[in-house]
């Protein structure tokens, strides 16, 4: 360590003359470090000193320094500390005398030990706690300890710092003595609710280098005042209570806080003079706890809302309050049973009463809430001026048909748990009015009548249904008049106007009549009355009443027919052609042949639909020369009729010869002037409305046959001439036979002529078709054949 030595020589007034030798090191200095060099400094031989006696005699308890006596240097035995040394003092000497013996010599050593800033500012105490009441008024003062620095000079304190803080800051003030004092001043206005402590760091900074400092802890503690009124979590307190809560229920707690403390933060709770002495006889307010029970009887039907103003106090010395409402809701119990009164009410209405008319006004009493209600076809309507009265009106049309009596169920149900209810029953009887037209089961009826039937017969019996009531539902029967070929109906039905039963007032006959078309009409004796119709299809079932009537071959009542065929015939050749007729329906007339007797069934056939006879066969010599056959015609009904011809054929040798020059000529008139009115006589009950059909259709479709020339004769003079549907031509031996033929032919729609054969006195009948040939062979079709009949 390098230090400065100063030496000073000071000279003594006295007479002895002693002299002061001061040094001056710094504290701290380490042990061995020389201060000064005394042989030197005092004038001494160096070497002198090791012969002499040295002593150093230091004013202190404590040896700190020493002489080398071989060197002469005064050097640091113990480090010195300057504030033990010195303790406050702002300068600080160690006194030293060295005595050197042989010769004795005394010096005066004044050791100056200076500063260095080798202690840290400190306080007496490091924590430091002050009570500030937070009333205090920015400005104010409070005295904090000052720091201790045992350092002098510029080493010990030079200020003081303070943390930051923005309610307080320090001031420093300097004493007469040059002491620093220093004072915490409260710069902004102090809230023990927003902060009650603040922790605040006071440090002291001395001048050295370098810069040593000491803290201290300074809290300051807020002291309460009664600045907080007391505060509830909200201002009005919404509470649902059933009635009839038994006494000491607790309604709520109130729980108000105050910031304050002490004294000032306890509360006392008590009701305002804005609850009434009702609502206080039934609610009980604990002032300590702020519990509210029940005291008294809650009831719904008397009070239904109870309201109470409470106020919380503090205990302070000027003490606060603060205020709530509390509103307690009464919940209706079930303990009155709801009433229903009906005031006025319709039991008979119209069943066309109009939506919207009043039934009924009902009126409904409950000391608890209460509700109407109904269903069907009805509502209720609140009543606007009275709120507990309904009234009972209708909601959708109403139809007697459907239902033609109400009981209507009126309830009134209350909300309680469980519900209490009473009921009310109203008959409606509903008034027929005739707003339904009678129905019948259908709309279109077909009656089946076969004919022959006997007058005034039943044959249906048509009844409607009217669903109305009395005069409404009573129907009578009409039918609706219509002509037939200048007929009405009223002549040909009859029906019974109170039941609708059918009557046929003739008889009818399926060739003559098939049907009939007609309405039936059904009203009521309403006012106005109602009416609907129905349509009768009448149609008339014919019956098997007609036997077939042979036409073709042609003979008398009773009598045989006589033909004549060469016995050189061949196999399959037509014999005869049996044609029957009947003027039944067509499932009636279907026609079938059959042999009833043959004189040899080997001989010849007969086709069972349409009557030919061929030869099966050639005639032998073995057969005989008469032949005798009987054909039975049968109807297809049930049971089936018949009729029967009988043909006699005999075998010639001799053929018949025919001429291909054939030509069409008239008809002789003699002919057939005898069997006309033969023919009339006997078939006109049975073919006449046949034959007008047939001509009057033959006029229509028809047109005008070209003629035809004959097939050329053939191996045995038996003109014929093919046609895929109908028979071969025949031969013909009388006028009669031509004439049944013309009938049979045109129903089949043929063109027939009649021709000459020389030599003789028979003819030919040809049976041509036409070109839009007919398949329809009823007794009722009308033939399209045009027939030109010629008389010479």
């Amino acid at each position: 360590m390098i230090f400065l030595a100063t030496f000073f020589v000071l000279s003594a007034v006295w007479p002895s003359a002693l002299s002061v030798t001061r040094y001056s090191i710094e504290e701290e200095m380490e042990r061995g470090s020389v201060v000064a060099n005394l042989a030197t400094d005092l004038g001494l031989e160096p070497g002198g000193l090791a012969q002499r006696e040295v002593k150093l005699d230091i004013f202190h308890n404590k040896k700190y320094l020493d002489v080398n006596k071989k060197t002469g240097e005064l050097y640091i035995v113990e480090k010195m500390d300057r504030e033990n040394l010195c303790l406050a003092k702002t300068t600080c000497f160690l006194k030293l005398d060295v005595i050197i013996e042989s010769p004795l010599r005394i010096f005066n050593i004044e050791l100056g030990i200076t500063d260095i800033n080798d202690n840290a500012p400190h306080f007496r105490r490091d924590r430091v706690e002050l009570d500030v009441s937070e009333s205090a008024t920015p400005g104010e003062r409070f005295s904090l300890p000052n720091g201790v620095d045992p350092d002098v000079g510029k080493n010990t304190i030079k200020t003081y710092k303070l943390s930051v803080s923005e309610h307080f800051t320090i001031e420093i003030q300097t004493g007469s003595d040059g002491t620093q004092y220093v004072d915490l001043v409260l710069t902004k206005s102090l809230d023990r609710e927003e902060k009650a402590v603040h922790n605040l760091i006071l440090t002291a900074v001395d001048g050295g280098v370098p810069v040593r400092s000491g803290t201290a802890n300074i809290i300051v503690r807020v002291q309460d005042t009664n600045d907080n009124p007391p505060q509830f979590d909200r201002q009005t307190y919404t509470i649902n209570m059933t009635e009839n809560s038994p006494i000491g229920s607790l309604v709520m707690k109130l729980n108000a806080t105050d910031l304050d403390e002490g004294l000032n933060s306890e509360i006392v709770y008590s009701f305002t003079l804005y609850t009434s002495e009702k609502t206080q006889d039934v609610f009980a307010l604990n002032p300590n706890t702020g519990e509210l029970t029940v005291k008294g009887t809650i009831d719904y039907e008397d009070m239904k809302l109870y309201e109470m103003h409470i106020e919380a106090r503090d205990k302070g010395t000027h003490p606060l309050l603060g205020q709530c409402k509390v509103v307690v809701h009464v919940t209706d119990m079930n303990d009155n049973y709801p009433e229903i009164t009906i005031q006025s009410v319709k039991n008979t209405v119209d069943e066309n009463i109009s939506v919207g008319s009043v039934i009924a006004l009902v009126g409904v009493s409950d000391r608890d809430t209460a509700y109407p209600y109904i269903s069907m076809p009805f509502i209720l309507n609140k009543s606007s001026d009275r709120p507990l009265h309904y009234k009972l009106i209708v909601s959708e049309p109403l139809d007697r048909e459907s239902v033609p009596e109400y009981d209507i169920i009126l309830i009134v149900r209350d909300a309680g748990t469980p519900p209490l209810s009473d009921n009310e029953t109203i008959t409606v009887h509903l008034l027929d009015v005739n707003d339904n037209v009678p129905q019948f089961p259908r709309s279109f009826y077909t009656i089946r009548v076969e004919e022959n039937n006997a007058p005034g017969t039943l044959i249906s019996s048509l009844s409607a249904f009217d669903p109305d009531l009395h005069e409404n539902q009573y129907l009578v029967y009409f039918i609706l008049e219509r002509e037939i070929a200048n007929t009405s109906m009223s002549m040909l039905f009859s029906i019974n106007p109170e039941n609708g039963n059918l009557y046929a007032l003739k008889t009818f006959d399926y060739e003559i009549e098939k049907e009939f078309l007609f309405h039936i009409e059904a009203r009521d004796s309403g006012s106005p009355p109602l009416s609907s119709n129905v349509t009768v299809h009448i149609i008339i079932v014919d019956q098997n009443d007609n036997a077939p009537v042979i036409v073709s071959p042609w003979r008398a009542h009773g009598s045989v027919v006589e033909e004549k065929i060469p016995r050189s015939t061949d196999k399959g050749s037509l014999v005869s052609k049996v044609i029957a007729l009947d003027t039944d329906s067509v499932h009636n007339s279907r026609i079938t042949y059959q042999f009833l007797q043959v004189t040899d069934a080997t001989l010849f056939s007969l086709d069972q639909y349409n009557g030919e006879i061929r030869t099966m066969r050639m005639f032998s010599y073995r057969d005989p020369r008469h032949q005798r056959l009987v054909v039975v015609a049968k109807d297809n009904g049930e049971p089936a009729l018949s009729a029967t011809v009988t043909i006699k054929l005999s075998t010639v040798e001799t053929a018949v010869k025919a001429y291909s020059d054939m030509t069409e000529v008239p008809l002789e008139y003699d002919i057939f002037s005898d069997l006309n009115l033969y023919l009339v006589i006997g078939l006109g009950s049975v073919s006449f409305l046949l034959l007008i059909t047939i001509l009057v259709t033959i006029v229509i479709k028809c047109q005008k046959p070209k003629p035809s020339k004959a097939a050329p004769p053939c191996r045995n003079s038996v003109i014929s001439e093919r046609n895929s549907s109908i028979a071969d031509s025949t031969l013909v031996s009388n006028d009669a036979y031509w004439y049944s033929m013309f009938l049979a032919e045109t129903r089949k729609g043929k063109m027939v002529v009649r021709q000459p054969v020389p030599k003789g006195s028979r003819y030919i009948v040809s049976s041509l078709p036409r070109g839009t040939g007919l398949t329809d062979t009823s007794g009722s079709a009308a033939s399209t054949l045009q027939v030109r009949v010629q008389i010479n």
